[in-house]
C-alpha cells in the first residue's frame, strides 16, 4: 500500500491572511509544516499543493516538493485532488499546511484505519483530540465533531455539539484535527460531487462527503498541538515550540 501526503497550502485566509508564510521559530509556518510531516517516516512522497509562488518558492528552496495549482479551488481536497490525479498511490494524507505540530504517533492512528479495512468499506479517516474548555467549545473556529458508537462521524460544525440542554449526562466534546486520510478514489471523487447547503453553510468541506453517504472513521488522539488560524493562535505556537 503506497501511501503519501499532500499540504493544501493557499497564501490568502480570511482570518489570518499569510498566516502561512509567518515566522514560527525561525521558519516559515508552512515550511515547519512540512518539514514535520516528513520526519514522521511515514510516507513514500510528501508535495505541498499551493496557488501561491510565494508558498511553492519557499518549500522548493528549501529542498522540498512543491506543486502549483493549475485552477483556483474553494476547498484543500479539491485542491490535492488535481495535484494526485496522476500520482501512483493507494492512500493521501491530507496535511493542513496550518498545522506545524504534525506528528507520527497520530498519524499512524489514522494509517491503521486501512491496514484493518480489508473491504475498503471506509472512504476517509480523520483525528479528532477531547475539548474541555467551554470558551473552545463555543468558539466557532474550532470544528466539532460527533460520532456514533463506532467512531464514525455523524455531523462536523462549528457550533457545540451536543448542544448542552442537560449537562449532567456527561457528553464528551470532540474538536476535529485538520487531518485527513482518503483512498484515492474517494478522493477523486470528491471533486464530481457538487457542494450542498450543509457544506457552504458550515464551511467545513468533510460534510460534503456525509451528505453523499461516504464513511469518516475517526481515530481519537490526545496530542493538541495548535492549528495556526489566528494571530493569537500563532503567538501559542511559539510559546510551544519553545
Amino acid at each position: 500500500m503506497k501511501i503519501i501526503s499532500m499540504i493544501p497550502a493557499r497564501y490568502s485566509a480570511s482570518r489570518f491572511p499569510g498566516k502561512l508564510m509567518q515566522n514560527l521559530a525561525g521558519k516559515s509556518v508552512i515550511l515547519r509544516t512540512y518539514e514535520a510531516t516528513v520526519a514522521t517516516g511515514l510516507f513514500s512522497e510528501v508535495y505541498v499543493v499551493t496557488d501561491s509562488e510565494i508558498i511553492y518558492d519557499e518549500i522548493t528552496n528549501h529542498g522540498g516538493r512543491a506543486i502549483m495549482s493549475i485552477q483556483e479551488y474553494e476547498s484543500g481536497s479539491d485542491r490535492i485532488a488535481e495535484a494526485v490525479a496522476n500520482v501512483d498511490c493507494d492512500i493521501v494524507v491530507n496535511v493542513q499546511g496550518d498545522e506545524p505540530f504534525t506528528e507520527r504517533e497520530s498519524l499512524e492512528k489514522v494509517l491503521s484505519v486501512f491496514k484493518t479495512d480489508a473491504k475498503k468499506e471506509i472512504d476517509l479517516a480523520s483525528l479528532m483530540v477531547e475539548i474541555k474548555d467551554w470558551d473552545e467549545i463555543n468558539n466557532p473556529n474550532t470544528v466539532k465533531v460527533i460520532v456514533d458508537q463506532n467512531n464514525f462521524a455523524l455531523y462536523f460544525s462549528r457550533s457545540p455539539i451536543p448542544y448542552p440542554r442537560d449537562k449532567e449526562a456527561n457528553a464528551r466534546y470532540f474538536k476535529h484535527k485538520g487531518i485527513y486520510a482518503f483512498r484515492k478514489e474517494a478522493l477523486l471523487e470528491f471533486t464530481t460531487l457538487p457542494m450542498q447547503f450543509l457544506e457552504a453553510t458550515e464551511k467545513i468541506e468533510c460534510i460534503r462527503y456525509l451528505e453523499y453517504g461516504k464513511r469518516i472513521k475517526m481515530v481519537e488522539t490526545t496530542i493538541q498541538g495548535v492549528e495556526i488560524d489566528t494571530p493569537e493562535d500563532l503567538e501559542r505556537a511559539k510559546k510551544l515550540w519553545k
